[in-house]
């Protein structure tokens, strides 16, 4: 079987950015692997979608793109875009992956992995077996969609299943859940014309934090301050229980005991499971219902695997945006360069460029992480 001292499995922006930290630190013994294409969830996103971060390239001032993954690079400077779309995002780490010439393996999907006896990880995949000495999850999340999350979920459309909102034919919409996903599909629903209801457990316009995971980014508020007065749109804090069909009816029933009705199957915009619950067997979960990791990012039940992404948690930190899970990086990085013995100079240039983040006690207004 084939044997790498790296598996980075995902080739997405935490995948991608990982990989490129362990190419400077000298590792040739690594591969990076994914059952799409390279930035395949930025490439399933809806068309219309777009970054809420924005890009900026600030880069040679000392100030690194929000939405770069690796130091002097900026996605707002190589697309001249300052809110990408998925597909403009998928082009960037397709020039990265060239530039730095990374050992990317695409088509090829990861379907189990187990921790042998004597420590290395046996991976198996769809075309064949392998095994590594250390493997990084970077899997992601939105291409798991939680359609789990009450009674008859599974009738309705999940956001990350619409290719385009202009396929949605029908004049008025149910959308369920009140953060960024939600709030991006009435937004796109009333640019086509088409009235919308949105349920919402949680009011995040009305949340006062600094951390942008738990409150609407002032990019949707700007578009949605645009879009509200135009009347088509009407917002319900209210907590969906259930949703049943009948007879081409679909019935959306909540907290309060009241139901809504619609013709059309309700768009459901409440998140994701995690790319983690495949191999949920190497890793313990925490208060917060994600992966538990030690300092280094490491998996607390299986020594040698490492959690890279939007997935990742410490106690109440989010690292769901790039800009924060970034800062991650060498975390991971320099564990496993440790133990394999490579060049860890490279470091003090992601110290410098603000992709270091070791200490989360200070974490607030200042560092918004």
């Amino acid at each position: 079987m084939k044997h790498y001292d790296v598996l980075i499995v995902g080739a997405g922006a935490s995948g991608i950015g990982l990989g490129i930290l362990m190419k400077q630190m000298g590792c040739e013994n690594f591969s990076i692997m994914d059952r799409g294409e390279i930035g395949e969830t930025f490439r399933r996103w809806p068309e219309e979608m777009r970054f809420i971060t924005p890009s900026f390239p600030s880069q040679g001032f000392g100030q690194t793109d929000l939405n770069a993954v690796a130091p002097k690079t900026s996605p707002g400077y190589t697309l001249n875009e300052e809110h990408p779309t998925g597909e403009d995002y998928a082009e960037y780490l397709e020039l990265l992956v060239s530039h730095y010439e990374l050992p990317v393996q695409t088509g090829i999907e990861v379907n189990n992995i187990n921790k042998s006896e004597n420590g290395s990880f046996e991976v198996h995949t769809s075309q064949g077996a392998l095994t590594s000495t250390f493997v990084v999850w970077a899997g992601g999340e939105y291409q798991y969609p939680n359609q789990e999350t009450f009674p008859g979920a599974e009738l309705c459309t999940h956001n990350s299943h619409v290719h385009s909102w202009e396929d949605m034919k029908a004049d008025e919409y149910i959308v369920i859940g009140g953060y960024e996903s939600g709030l991006d599909a009435v937004y796109q629903l009333n640019k086509m014309k088409k009235s919308s209801r949105l349920l919402a457990k949680t009011p995040t316009w009305k949340i006062d934090s600094s951390d942008p995971s738990t409150v609407l980014s002032p990019y949707t508020f700007k578009r949605m301050r645009e879009a509200i007065p135009e009347g088509r749109i009407k917002i319900y804090e209210q907590t969906v229980q259930s949703v049943a069909k009948d007879d081409g009816v679909y019935y959306v029933n909540t907290a309060d005991g009241n139901q809504l009705t619609s013709h059309t199957a309700p768009i459901l915009a409440t998140g994701f499971k995690g790319s983690t619950s495949m191999i949920s067997h190497l890793f313990e979960n925490g208060k917060h219902g994600k992966p538990l990791v030690n300092d280094q990012d490491e998996s607390t039940k299986s020594q040698g695997l490492f959690l890279c992404g939007p997935e990742l948690r410490h106690d109440s930190h989010v690292f769901c945006f790039i800009y924060k899970f970034r800062q991650r990086y060498h975390v991971v990085a320099e564990a496993i360069g440790s133990r394999l013995n490579l060049n860890m100079e490279i470091l003090n240039l992601y110290r410098k460029e603000s992709f270091y983040l070791d200490d989360l006690s200070d974490c607030g207004e200042r560092c918004e992480c």
